[in-house]
């Protein structure tokens, strides 16, 4: 079974109004996954400021998506790799340490809404938007 990556929009999609997604995102996290602290960042920042959720609820969040995943921490390989990831791939430098903290990890899939599907990175990780092909 490969090991995944979750990206933020992943666990973000738990609060979405689309129960389709919502389902899917739901199924992926009981998986379990790794997902990296800048996950956990992007996932506060949005539920602050986009959907202006009170910081205990923006916890509660946080404490059930770190219940079920392992988190990388960043770091300084974490910010180099994604650097060159980013120049290698055309990525942007915040997609790049995503993907880098999905490498340093071991995982074999990452997935995102957001980046490129099917995308191949050193050969090793795949991107897959979880949502392709299911109809939502």
């Amino acid at each position: 079974m490969a090991k995944a990556f979750l990206d933020s929009n992943i666990a973000l999609y738990l609060l979405s109004g689309d129960a389709v997604k919502a389902d899917r995102a739901e199924g992926l996290m009981a998986e379990g996954g790794v997902i990296s602290v800048q996950v956990l960042n992007e996932i506060t920042n949005v539920t602050r400021r986009k959907l202006a959720m009170s910081w205990r609820e923006t916890n509660d969040v946080l404490d059930a998506v770190r219940a079920v995943c392992t988190t990388e921490p960043l770091t300084v390989e974490t910010h180099d790799t994604g650097r060159r990831i980013s120049e290698r791939y055309g990525l942007s430098v915040y997609d790049a340490m995503i993907v880098a903290a999905a490498l340093l990890s071991g995982c074999d899939v990452l997935y995102s809404e957001d980046m490129h599907d099917g995308l191949v990175i050193e050969e090793r990780l795949r991107i897959v938007n979880p949502f392709v092909g299911t109809g939502v």
